[in-house]
């Protein structure tokens, strides 16, 4: 049994450069559901670190993000997942905080919640900063090409799969 953290936009829903603002815009990729559904079955405590910056630019408030949360879990629940812990940073780029990836503040906050070891704990992401911040908090970092992946490539000497599905097929095996 492990921590496995994931990112939300790009990594279990699919990301807009307008950003999510709604329930309604929230969309899973596909397999994402089932295949957190599977690492929950398989014994595997869940966590998302999600950067939430249209918080900060006025694009939607707190109610909106718990209703697009509150949407997200209920589906991962109907596919038979659970996530323990949604850490989100409402923080704008320029506001200089300690939780917006790709600083580890999110990871170390969920470590601290679920009293887990972020040394055994895995993290998968859509970006530079998600892998940086698995780095910098010590976590194994797993690179999908889904959301903004296609920018991350084997130079980074991270394992790089398809997508969510794809790298829990592999996982599990």
């Amino acid at each position: 049994m492990s921590l496995i953290i994931l990112d939300r936009d790009g990594v279990i829903n699919h990301d807009s450069p307008d950003f999510i603002k709604s329930p309604a815009e929230w969309q899973p990729l596909p397999g994402s559901l089932k295949a957190i559904g599977r690492l929950t079955q398989a014994g595997h405590t869940m966590a998302i670190a999600t950067n939430q910056s249209g918080i900060g630019r006025g694009l939607y408030d707190l109610a909106t993000l718990a209703a697009i949360h509150a949407k997200m879990l209920g589906l991962v629940k109907a596919h038979g997942g659970e996530i323990a812990v949604v850490c989100f940073c409402p923080h704008r780029p320029e506001d200089a905080c300690l939780c917006r990836k790709p600083l580890p503040g999110l990871l170390e906050q969920i470590g601290q919640l679920l009293q887990a070891d972020l040394n055994q704990a895995i993290a998968v992401g859509d970006s530079l900063r998600d892998i940086t911040a698995a780095k910098a908090a010590g976590a194994t970092p797993i690179g999908v090409k889904t959301g903004n992946g296609l920018s991350l490539s084997k130079q980074f000497g991270l394992p790089l799969y398809d997508d969510l599905a794809a790298w829990v097929e592999d996982f599990l095996r």
